[in-house]
């Protein structure tokens, strides 16, 4: 395939995202191990929206319980673009959604240990234009148990949304784990986002850590594969060299699929991936002068 009718290339100045990056990277300043304070958080992701990868940018996620904070933070601004994180099931949706009200409400994400019930109370209270995320603990989802709640959320109009790192090393899957949830979702047409330690483009073990972390790109890649030892196989893939060539084969029709399978993901700093993406010359460098891009 030529440089000219590859799907993703390194374009410059307006419409320098490709579509394969396009509101892929949620702001989860606020979340661990980031933990940037809100007052920071706020001027940071309007920074963010008002920069020339803004369209690479998703919504600021935020806790049922910092609502406040984020609500005096945001004062006198323009009106803030916010994802709603209720780790406390169901309980939270509610109040909320009416804590958020100064807000303009984009996603909401709920973790349950029922996904019936989770799709109730989303039907229940959620306005129909807000998109939903449902998470379930992993160990929820393994062997039958995951095409359970599959089937439970192919039949709604809300995402999965899966946990692939944190701040302990239990709490990253290895390939098989993850592939079983990508393809699993690719042959129900699910569409899902993930959290939690995907914040380098290419698989990699930490050197301060030695937790084995996921690459975002691996799992891009990864997202159309509807056979899970090819998308295993993708996802354990270190050469980034590699990764970059095949992103850059990528037709608009594979990048179509991808998006619509693998919607976006939290990262608790926006600046790492797409300096990782620069590295492997899939964007321009974050650190260019304006006049040079």
């Amino acid at each position: 395939m030529s440089a000219a009718s590859s799907a993703v290339t390194n374009r410059t100045g307006p419409g320098a995202i490709p579509e394969l990056f396009h509101g892929l990277f949620d702001d989860a300043a606020v979340f661990p191990p980031g933990n940037l304070p809100v007052a920071e958080a706020v001027p940071a992701h309007r920074g963010h929206r008002a920069a020339w990868y803004a369209e690479a940018v998703g919504p600021l996620l935020c806790g049922a319980g910092r609502l406040g904070e984020l609500a005096a933070a945001a004062s006198g601004g323009a009106p803030l673009r916010v994802g709603l994180v209720l780790p406390g099931g169901s309980a939270e949706l509610g109040p909320a959604l009416a804590a958020a009200a100064p807000f303009e409400v984009v996603g909401v994400e709920l973790a349950v240990r029922d996904a019936a019930e989770a799709v109730a109370a989303l039907d229940r209270l959620l306005p129909p234009d807000v998109p939903a995320a449902v998470e379930l603990p992993r160990e929820l989802l393994r062997g039958d148990g995951l095409d359970e709640v599959l089937d439970v959320l192919v039949d709604s109009p809300y995402r999965a949304k899966f946990r692939t790192g944190g701040v302990v090393a239990e709490a990253f899957p290895d390939e098989e784990e993850l592939a079983a949830f990508l393809t699993g979702c690719a042959l129900r047409g699910l569409p899902y986002k993930c959290t939690a330690g995907l914040h380098n483009a290419v698989r990699h073990t930490d050197p301060a850590t030695g937790f084995e972390h996921h690459g975002f790109l691996n799992v891009l890649l990864a997202a159309q594969e509807t056979d899970r030892a090819a998308a295993a196989a993708i996802l354990a893939e270190r050469d980034g060299a590699a990764l970059a060539k095949a992103a850059h084969a990528l037709t608009d029709r594979q990048v179509t699929v991808i998006r619509n399978s693998f919607t976006a993901f939290g990262t608790c700093s926006i600046a790492e991936p797409l300096d990782d993406l620069a590295a492997l010359g899939l964007l321009p460098s974050t650190s260019q002068p304006q006049e040079d891009r």
